[in-house]
């Protein structure tokens, strides 16, 4: 089986599995943008696997993007980390899978997250933790799912202006851009990552072929971005 057929079965798999979660705060269309580039990031791209959540060596995965989790718990369902089965519960009171992701409660999830601006920031700190320690945590990543909204918060501009400075290689960052920021930036987001000092590439967020090559493009002593733009229409 190849790469892309199988990143097209776990994204068959992870639309069944976002089925089972119900309620009033499911957050679709957050959901179904990330969709493809969590399956990419997840079957093509990320060192880590249910085995490895503790491994010092392990690539990191932060949900910045963190109110819109169902793709997310699909996808960690899909791929070993989570009984599906838990995703019947989403969202209810005893269950391990809130409408944010609790690093605490859900197995791989590596920040709670869900307030908008936080996840950046804390991956340029832990990107450089990394970059700095090495040992045992020689040649682990950090890739960051941010939303397009979130550059209306004045921490990621500062995170972009630090990663750029300190020339955090190990940082990924992709940002799902569907128009929804309040302010937008000239240019595009790609611009300000740029001006910064960034790698970065723009590609369609549902393409699959073009978001593994765009990932994998070379970028040394650099941090890397992703602009996935998605465009208004159903998964």
């Amino acid at each position: 089986m190849n790469s892309q057929t199988t990143s097209h079965a776990i994204r068959d798999r992870a639309i069944e599995l976002i089925g089972l979660m119900t309620g009033d705060e499911k957050h679709d269309a957050s959901a179904t943008s990330t969709l493809d580039v969590l399956v990419v990031l997840y079957d093509r791209i990320l060192n880590v696997s249910p085995a490895t959540i503790g491994d010092p060596t392990r690539d990191r995965f932060l949900l910045s993007k963190g109110h819109g989790p169902m793709a997310y718990y699909a996808v960690l369902a899909a791929t070993g980390f989570i009984d599906p089965d838990v995703l019947l519960s989403f969202g209810t009171y005893a269950s391990i899978l809130g409408r944010h992701p609790d690093r605490k409660l859900v197995p791989g999830v590596e920040i709670s997250s869900g307030s908008l601006g936080h996840g950046l920031p804390i991956a340029v700190g832990l990107a450089h933790g990394l970059q700095t320690r090495g040992g045992a945590s020689a040649g682990a990543r950090v890739f960051c799912l941010v939303g397009d909204a979130e550059f209306d918060e004045g921490s990621n501009h500062e995170a972009v202006v630090l990663a750029g400075r300190l020339g955090l290689q190990r940082l990924h960052v992709v940002v799902i851009d569907n128009g929804s920021a309040t302010y937008g930036w000239p240019g595009g987001i790609a611009a300000r990552f740029e001006l910064e000092g960034w790698s970065t590439r723009t590609v369609d967020g549902r393409d699959r072929i073009a978001l593994e090559a765009a990932f994998t493009a070379a970028h040394p002593g650099r941090p890397h971005v992703v602009v996935a733009t998605i465009a208004e229409r159903a998964s």
